[in-house]
C-alpha cells in the first residue's frame, strides 16, 4: 500500500491543524494506520495509531490535543491536532501494518513521505 500525508503547515501555538494520510493500492480498512513525527535533532516519536475497527491509542503527551479517524470510503486516515504546541513541530508520516505499535516505526510495512508541521508565533 502506498501512502501520502499531507494537511501540514505553518501554524500558532494553541491553533489546530488536521493532516490526511491518503492510501492507494490497497484497501486501507484491512491495515491499521500509525502516525510518527521527527524533530530535527530528535528521534522518531510514535503519535497515534488506528486500527481496523477505529480502536486508537496516543502517546501520553497527545491525548486529549490529538484525534485520529479513518474514513475507508476515501481510503482516508485523518489525524485531527488541536492545541498545538512549539514542541509539536516536526514532520509527521504516516504508516501502515496489520499491528498497532507507537515504538516500532522501522516495523511497519508502508511509510509514506512525510508533511511538515511548524507551531510558530
Amino acid at each position: 500500500v502506498q501512502l501520502q500525508a499531507s494537511g501540514g503547515g505553518l501554524v500558532q501555538p494553541g491553533g489546530s491543524l488536521r493532516l490526511s494520510c491518503v492510501a492507494s493500492g490497497e484497501t486501507l480498512a484491512d491495515y491499521v494506520i500509525a502516525w510518527f513525527r521527527q524533530a530535527p535533532g530528535k528521534e522518531r516519536e510514535g503519535v497515534s495509531c488506528i486500527g481496523v475497527s477505529d480502536s486508537t491509542s496516543y502517546s501520553d503527551s497527545m491525548k486529549g490535543r490529538f484525534t485520529a479517524s479513518r474514513d475507508n470510503s476515501k481510503n482516508t486516515v485523518y489525524l485531527q491536532m488541536n492545541s498545538l504546541k512549539l514542541e509539536d513541530t516536526a514532520v509527521y508520516y504516516c504508516a501502515a501494518d496489520l499491528f498497532c505499535s507507537l515504538t516500532d516505526a522501522d516495523g511497519y510495512r508502508s511509510r509514506g513521505q512525510g508533511t511538515q508541521v511548524t507551531v510558530s508565533s
